[in-house]
């Protein structure tokens, strides 16, 4: 179709306009500002109904910052950080693609709509291998909370706090021969993930319930579950004691993750957070609305190269690809600060 401006004398205004302009519009100008003004009207009630969810997230934040501590443990930076550089990209080509549109530079306005969209594509293609590692680890949220492994035995908190990371090895050894039978073999002990687990065994000697041997590993682990095996003291007691034998570096990082805690009105506590789901709770919902977010702009802008290919877009119509990259700068900003709440600070 042509790109020549034509006359809009029918409706008395003879001012030239583009033939797309309707003629509810005295011309090209007035549609491009009214598009543009119902575009940002769009994008304000975008941004109410997202900064009630940031202000969620600071409540929650706020009530219990143990566990955002420890949840941030279960989070891969690297692949966060990845998604941002690739939405970053994502808004140059945008904007670069309006800049294409308003010269009338047809090639590079496809070229930078496909990048957009590649660069889209990518985002959703990193969260999905994220979100299959949280279902995998049971990292869901509310009633469907049930992770497989416990904080300190995460790759992350390992690497970060290796004398906390043992240090609680030794603790749950120590809880768990105590509740073992009294015929469970504590020269067994079996790894899980990068903690410890007793294995009850049967008078034979063999391991697990699928008949596995279970072989020794660390000493210091091992002389820690029989200790704690003999010790004579109530449950309550020796739980604290261990607690109390800790260095400061082994006990504030479990601490800081809410994993020992003196409540109240109570003993002494070893286990995750009691709300630890209220995080995946809010991860997933403001990381899964955002991906819809991504998932429509994916829509547009395959809309917008659909239009393109017909050559509808030149120096005085561009209003559609402006308006549609308006909408992806927004889903862009909203990440740029998911990213830093969810994955860094803590």
């Amino acid at each position: 179709m042509s790109d020549t401006t034509t006359e809009h004398g029918g409706h008395g205004h003879g001012e030239a306009v583009y033939p797309y302009t309707p003629h509810h519009f005295f011309g090209a100008k007035q549609h491009f500002e009214s598009g543009k003004l119902g575009v940002w009207l769009f994008l304000v009630t975008e941004i109410l109904f997202f900064a009630g969810l940031f202000c969620a997230y600071t409540i929650y934040r706020a009530q219990h910052p143990e566990v955002f501590y420890w949840a941030h443990f279960y989070l891969d930076t690297f692949w966060g950080a990845v998604n941002t550089i690739v939405l970053i990209l994502s808004s140059f080509t945008a904007a670069w693609a309006v800049r294409n549109a308003q010269l009338g530079q047809t090639t590079l306005l496809r070229i930078n709509i496909v990048i957009t969209i590649a660069c889209a594509c990518v985002f959703m293609c990193v969260k999905y291998v994220e979100y299959s590692h949280k279902f995998h680890d049971g990292l869901l949220p509310a009633r469907h909370f049930a992770p497989v492994h416990e904080v300190w035995e995460s790759e992350h908190f390992v690497h970060k706090h290796p004398a906390a990371a043992k240090a609680a090895a030794r603790i749950v050894a120590g809880i768990e021969a105590r509740k073992a039978p009294a015929k469970t073999a504590l020269d067994t002990v079996a790894p899980r993930g990068d903690a410890l687990r007793l294995v009850p065994v049967s008078e034979g000697g063999h391991g697990d319930a699928h008949g596995a041997h279970a072989a020794p590993t660390d000493p210091e682990v091992l002389a820690a579950a029989k200790a704690a095996k003999d010790s004579k003291l109530a449950d309550d007691v020796w739980l604290e004691s261990e607690v109390k034998k800790l260095t400061p570096e082994e006990r504030r990082p479990l601490e800081m993750a809410g994993v020992i805690r003196k409540p109240a009105d109570g003993p002494i506590a070893f286990a995750r957070p009691a709300k630890a789901g209220i995080f995946f709770s809010i991860y997933f919902f403001m990381t899964g609305l955002h991906g819809i977010h991504v998932a429509v702009g994916i829509g547009l802008w395959i809309w917008m190269l659909t239009i393109s290919m017909r050559r509808k877009f030149g120096d005085t119509y561009f209003g559609p690809i402006d308006f549609t990259a308006l909408y992806w700068h927004l889903v862009d900003l909203i990440w740029i600060y998911l990213f830093p709440m969810l994955y860094l600070i803590h």
